[in-house]
């Protein structure tokens, strides 16, 4: 089925199960024996410096998915910021990782059902686990975050049961041993252990289909950040106080840690409870790993990157070839290669795709581009973004040489294929070259459609003044033709006199932003804008034409051409200091002019209240006819300040025959009142049901 994109069905707490689910699971129920071998007692401080290694390329990776909320993560951050052939490295990179990283988990589960049934066949069990979790995913995401938030508050449960009932037993003679003895063999515990919060980045792949993703990303990423470190560094510390060093390195390594843990404090019952929360966790990673990986595929073929059919979408709007590939792929090496020798390799990857990340941030913020408007920054910027870059290398020469030489053999797969495939199907350059623009060079301006496309869809902030805005706005009506010239003078009059500033840089602006094309046109609409240092505040002046507005200025630039005569203008003018509150305003009106029914209802409106309804017209506006013999009878004699409005919900224009009211807390309510009522969606469905409103 075609279809324009993902579904956006994630919510915070998807978010948070999602990146949880994904990330406690090796950490916990399948490293620490193999991590104490090289880590002897020290290993929960390992975790703890493992994390917090990963800090700068996290704060990162949530300013990129903010900004920039597509499928594909760290691909689409790395090629939109530094061009499609590091893009190809990280987009094949991160996605052949996520799926041995999948593959191991599903391992996992074997390592923990042998603890119980010896003879069982591992192998196949896998598999079979491997496509049920493929045929989950191809339901959608939201199922797949509500499986997930079920099998991650169990787990959490069930790991503060056994953390709890250790820690009286954890004496606290054992902080002694928390200390690196051998700083070399410490490095390489760290370097071994990333791969335990390598779940965390999965979010971005599916930032495409997170609801407000400039509140839940970063939220959620903090909080299964803080769930993590605490769950390894308290859970190691249990564990290697409980059961000891000696018993974790046995045998090569105890794979079933946790269950050794579990029978050391409760008995057979608890290993019993703690090898089914295991098997939960390891489902949980695989299914949240599926998830995600199957993102970068198809993510990098609409990008054609990859072959097209990888972009294919089901009738759930899920991307049901790249899931196919995926789970093929994750089969695959559940068959013919045994996982486990994968975990540096992942951990590595994952430190070199956390320091592009911030390498990603450095280019954007750098390219200075104006659509590049993230709703979280990295704090400390440029410091801990360098510090991110620098810090990885050190740690994944301390890996070995195994896991140098098949990072390096990922970078040659992703170089090879972009030069011998991608390279001739692929017309687009990174946000570099806009830092390179500056130097003097070349600049992409794709990139920058793009961006204001991405920003258009997000939508405007929580706390961004739009609606205030429009209903204040100026309103010039003109009834006869009127040349673009006349309508610039007007306007500029008009923000001339409401800020006391002059009025010709104001002119100025806007016929220079025509003339060189910049001013958007469409669906009989023309947004002139400009942002001016003088600015105390943005301003709109809202301006209708009973018959056309004829451009009758020389544009250098070509303007597309309107597909309908000229008959609204918006004119936007800003404050210098904040050209991402410029550019989601200009979208939102946009967005507005996109309906098809907005012209007619444009010309339609009555008055000036009227014209400022039909740019509101959205979940977060009602208006409301007080009449005779209907439920808004009740309102009548009444003071603004006694009505029973829903929380955040204000009346923000009346109309009273010809006059408009502006109100106040002791406004009255009287029959014939039009009263415009803006709020959140929730607030205003409620009141729309309780006047009967349309």
């Amino acid at each position: 089925m075609a279809a324009r994109g993902l579904k956006k069905a994630l919510g915070l707490l998807d978010v948070y199960a999602v990146a949880t689910g994904a990330t406690l699971s090796t950490g916990f129920f399948l490293l620490p024996g193999l991590a104490a071998i090289s880590g002897g007692s020290a290993i929960p401080t390992a975790y703890l410096v493992a994390g917090l290694c990963l800090v700068p390329g996290l704060l990162s990776q949530v300013e990129l998915a903010t900004a920039m909320p597509r499928a594909g993560g760290i691909y689409y951050f790395v090629d939109r910021s530094m061009g499609p052939l590091l893009g190809t490295v990280a987009g094949l990179g991160t996605w052949i990782t996520l799926i041995l990283k999948s593959a191991f988990a599903l391992v996992g589960i074997g390592a923990y059902l042998a603890l119980y049934a010896p003879n069982a066949p591992v192998g196949p069990i896998s598999v079979g686990f491997a496509i049920a979790f493929g045929v989950l995913n191809l339901l959608g995401a939201k199922k797949v975050g509500s499986f997930q938030l079920v099998l991650t508050s169990a787990l959490l449960l069930v790991l503060g049961w056994f953390i709890v009932g250790g820690l009286p037993r954890a004496a606290p003679s054992g902080v002694g041993g928390l200390l690196p003895r051998d700083m070399d063999s410490f490095l390489a515990t760290v370097g071994l252990v990333i791969v335990s919060f390598m779940g965390l980045i999965k979010v971005a792949s599916l930032s495409e289909e997170v609801r407000d993703p400039e509140r839940n990303i970063p939220l959620g990423v903090a909080l299964a950040f803080l769930t993590a470190i605490v769950a390894y560094v308290v859970g190691t510390w249990v564990m290697v106080s409980v059961v000891g060093v000696d018993a974790l390195t046995a045998n090569g390594g105890d794979l079933t840690p946790a269950a050794t843990l579990a029978e050391s404090l409760f008995g057979p019952v608890g290993a019993a409870v703690m090898t089914m929360a295991a098997i939960v966790s390891f489902s949980s990673v695989a299914n949240a790993g599926i998830l995600s990986a199957s993102r970068y595929p198809w993510a990098m073929s609409r990008d054609h990157m990859l072959p097209r059919v990888l972009r294919l979408l089901s009738a759930w709007r899920t991307p049901h070839v790249a899931i196919f590939a995926t789970v093929a792929l994750v089969v695959g090496a559940l068959t013919l290669f045994d996982p486990t020798h994968i975990a540096e390799l992942a951990g590595a990857f994952a430190l070199i795709m956390f320091a592009l990340s911030c390498l990603a941030v450095l280019v954007m913020r750098e390219s200075r581009i104006p659509s590049y408007d993230p709703g979280f920054r990295s704090p400390f910027y440029p410091w801990i973004q360098v510090l991110g870059i620098l810090l990885p290398f050190p740690i994944i020469l301390e890996m070995g040489w195994l896991a140098t030489l098949l990072s390096g053999g990922f970078v040659m797969l992703g170089v090879v294929w972009y030069t011998y495939y991608a390279r001739d199907r692929v017309m687009r350059e990174g946000a570099i070259y806009h830092v390179f623009e500056r130097l003097g060079r070349q600049r992409d301006p794709g990139l920058e459609r793009e961006l204001r496309e991405i920003l258009r869809e997000k939508g405007l902030r929580a706390a961004d003044p739009f609606e205030e805005l429009i209903t204040r706005a100026r309103v010039i009506d003109f009834r006869e033709p009127v040349g673009f010239t006349e309508i610039v003078s007007k306007v500029s009059g008009a923000m001339s006199e409401e800020f006391r500033i002059p009025e010709t840089p104001l002119s100025e602006g806007f016929l220079s932003c025509t003339i060189s094309g910049k001013t958007p046109t469409a669906h009989g609409a023309i947004l002139p804008h400009l942002r001016l240092p003088a600015l105390p505040e943005p301003s709109v002046v809202l301006v209708r034409a009973r018959q056309t507005i004829h451009i009758d200025v020389d544009i250098g630039s070509p303007m597309p051409q309107p597909d309908r005569p000229i008959q609204a203008g918006f004119f936007l003018a800003s404050p210098e200091s904040d050209p991402g509150l410029h550019l989601r305003i200009l979208a939102q009106i946009a967005a507005r002019v996109d309906d098809e029914t907005f012209l007619e209802e444009w010309l339609k409106a009555g008055d000036e209240q009227e014209l400022r309804e039909v740019m509101l017209r959205d979940e977060r506006m009602c208006v409301l006819d007080v009449r005779a013999d209907h439920p808004s009878e009740v309102l009548v004699g009444r003071a603004i300040r006694d009505i029973d409005l829903p929380e955040s919900a204000l009346v923000a224009m009346i109309r009273r025959g010809t006059e408009l009211v502006v109100p106040h807390g002791s406004t009255q309510i009287e029959t014939g009142d039009r009263l415009t009522i803006l709020g959140e969606p929730q607030g205003i469905i409620d009141l729309r049901h309780r006047y009967e409103e349309a």
